[in-house]
């Protein structure tokens, strides 16, 4: 293949797994078969849904690699992989392994979405069109997110937002000619505006069931994350409520639940696996970093003691999330929202979108949908968390509770980037916090594509 690795064929791309994203081979699509027909625009669908699952991308790094940014009083890598220590230490190489693979898998799920784009007037039925339209226009929507929240300063680190972002990629990618094409970075302003176009086309083309696949909620819940990543407080207000109001998700009672079960109610969207088909077991997969049990997990990534002092000494969250290892490297406390190879990860839940509502109801002096006190108590009461609801919350004692309730999950630098803090010596605006662009997509493109400072 050229050398030109930010773009690749798209029968390459077609993932391996069924309407719900369980994998399975016999409903693999032949990697030299087109894109003929209805089926094969689902199957081009599916496949990329199966990107959004591995490895680099929401099967270990989207999830992984912003905590390990902020682990300073947070976590401890104990790894012996180089890449991720890397990412921990803040001593990333314009080679490091995870840019690599975070910036060429993401660019395969757009590209694949841009082909499903391109295909769909072989859907003749309405509803299967706007489904599959929809889904595409999500899928591209929120790797553009992830991708230029890591590749690309911050939002507001310029006054105008003009500093670069990443490339973006509106169009398919066919022939070795397209492959060929360079095309620089777009602004973050910029890319934050295809962002939300595309989620807004998403979630007015989505229906609000759809087998546990992305639906009209999903793509207005990552609406919401994405303006509160603005400091757009209504409309990330907004975007929250409305998925709060559609009733359709609730908190769970245990706070185990989400993470113990399947597809619980409290999940907006997540990535499904299975003892046969998940990120992985020995190499990738949440369970094998955070996990400590005998023959699960690495044990590589442990809790502090000033991260877990943080919590009540009655806060059920503590005794249930958080554990003394038993495998390998017993005496080290260990997270246990993450613990089977096979459970389903969560991405995004409706403690989130309560929490967000919550903030900007209380930046704003709003009570749109209810009161942050209301919202907060979702959170925190006596069955979920052994806690009383805190009266009368300040908007820190809001992001306290955002803190602790999604620890990690993935969201802990963007939300030390958002409010403009530090984690250890690092300012929330330092170069160090961003991932190199790989060095083999700079040179691939002749320098047309900008190399970040520091790198």
């Amino acid at each position: 293949m050229k050398k030109y690795t930010y773009i690749l064929f798209f029968a390459a791309l077609l993932g391996a797994c069924n309407k719900d994203l369980q994998i399975e081979p016999a409903n693999s699509l032949d990697a030299g078969e087109a894109i003929n027909s209805p089926e094969s625009v689902d199957a081009a669908i599916v496949g990329a849904y199966s990107i959004l699952a591995g490895g680099a991308l929401y099967g270990t790094d989207l999830l992984m690699v912003p905590d390990l940014l902020a682990q300073d009083d947070y976590l401890s890598w104990r790894g012996t992989f180089t890449s991720f220590s890397e990412v921990a230490d803040k001593e990333l190489t314009r080679d490091n392994a995870e840019s690599l693979r975070i910036w060429q898998k993401g660019y395969q799920a757009i590209n694949m979405a841009n082909i499903v784009l391109n295909s769909l007037d072989l859907v003749t039925d309405p509803d299967l069109h706007d489904q599959l339209e929809g889904e595409a226009y999500f899928i591209r929507g929120i790797i553009h997110f992830e991708l230029v929240r890591f590749f690309g300063l911050p939002w507001g680190a310029t006054t105008d937002n003009s500093h670069p972002g990443v490339v973006i990629k509106t169009t398919a990618t066919h022939t070795s000619e397209q492959a060929f094409q360079k095309t620089a970075r777009s602004s973050v302003k910029d890319v934050y505006a295809q962002v939300i176009d595309d989620l807004t086309k998403a979630a007015d083309l989505l229906p609000e069931e759809n087998n546990r696949r992305a639906t009209r909620y999903t793509a207005i819940a990552f609406l919401s994350r994405v303006y509160l990543q603005q400091q757009n407080y209504e409309d990330a207000r907004d975007a929250a409520d409305e998925v709060i109001a559609s009733d359709l998700f609730k908190m769970n009672a245990a706070v185990t639940a989400v993470f113990d079960n399947k597809n619980t109610t409290e999940s907006i969207f997540e990535i499904q696996q299975n003892d046969q088909n998940n990120a992985g077991v020995a190499n990738d997969g949440m369970a094998t970093f955070y996990a400590s049990f005998p023959g699960i997990g690495r044990a590589d990534v442990r809790m502090v003691d000033e991260f877990l002092s943080l919590y009540d000494e009655d806060d059920s969250r503590l005794s249930n999330w958080y554990y003394e290892g038993t495998g390998s490297r017993p005496g080290n406390m260990y997270c246990g929202k993450w613990k089977s190879f096979s459970q389903n990860l969560p991405v995004i839940r409706i403690a989130e979108m309560y929490l967000t509502r919550a903030e900007c109801n209380e930046r704003l002096g709003t009570s749109v949908g209810d009161t942050p006190e209301n919202d907060l108590e979702k959170i925190v009461n006596p069955v979920r968390v052994n806690l009383p609801a805190i009266a009368n919350p300040t908007l820190q004692d809001i992001l306290d509770q955002r803190y602790l309730e999604l620890a990690f999950e993935g969201v802990r630098i963007h939300d030390i980037k958002r409010l403009k803090l530090s984690t250890g010596d690092y300012e929330w605006n330092d170069n160090l916090l961003v991932l190199p662009i790989p060095q083999v997509e700079v040179g691939a493109s002749e320098g047309i594509i900008t190399q970040n400072p520091g790198y």
